[in-house]
């Protein structure tokens, strides 16, 4: 692996890390009290980072050592879907069961993108916003192990 790849990992995962230190104070709060519109927007958009640097970690792998990103209309399923699979230059990023977590915000995302913030509802997004750090924990173990199978493969 390069190491411009494995820098551009750690930086991700640094930015992913801060994201999560910023918000959490809010994250606790709305763990004991029903967030407002301007919290759930907050909670929204840093849902929406959230998954945006997860992805931004798997574009940059399959860009590095699949040759390409998925060529597909549902491209950003099939990266996610992808990443629990080898392939000739790596093998599986992470697991089915992260895999799996990851897609409910991946697919949050998506909502995210289309609505408008106050459509938003809390009661969707409570579980995905008490869940982050866990889903981050996983994230980065198994990242962490991946990043290992390549080092012993150069």
């Amino acid at each position: 692996m390069s190491d411009r790849l494995r820098k551009q990992i750690n930086i991700e995962r640094g930015q992913l890390r801060r994201l999560l230190e910023v918000h959490r104070p809010l994250i606790h709060r709305c763990a004991i009290q029903e967030p407002d519109a301007i919290e759930t927007s907050a909670l929204a958009a840093m849902l929406h980072s959230f998954y945006t640097g997860v992805e931004n970690i798997f574009k940059r792998i399959a860009l590095e050592c699949d040759g390409r990103l998925p060529a597909t209309e549902a491209w950003h399923r099939t990266l996610l879907v992808s990443m629990t699979q080898g392939s000739a230059g790596r093998s599986p990023v992470i697991s089915e069961g992260l895999r799996d977590s990851l897609r409910a915000y991946m697919d949050f995302r998506h909502v995210f993108r289309q609505a408008y913030a106050m459509e938003l509802r809390w009661e969707k997004m409570r579980n995905l916003v008490a869940g982050c750090e866990d889903v981050l924990s996983r994230f980065d173990s198994e990242i962490e192990a991946f990043v290992q199978t390549l080092d012993r493969a150069t």
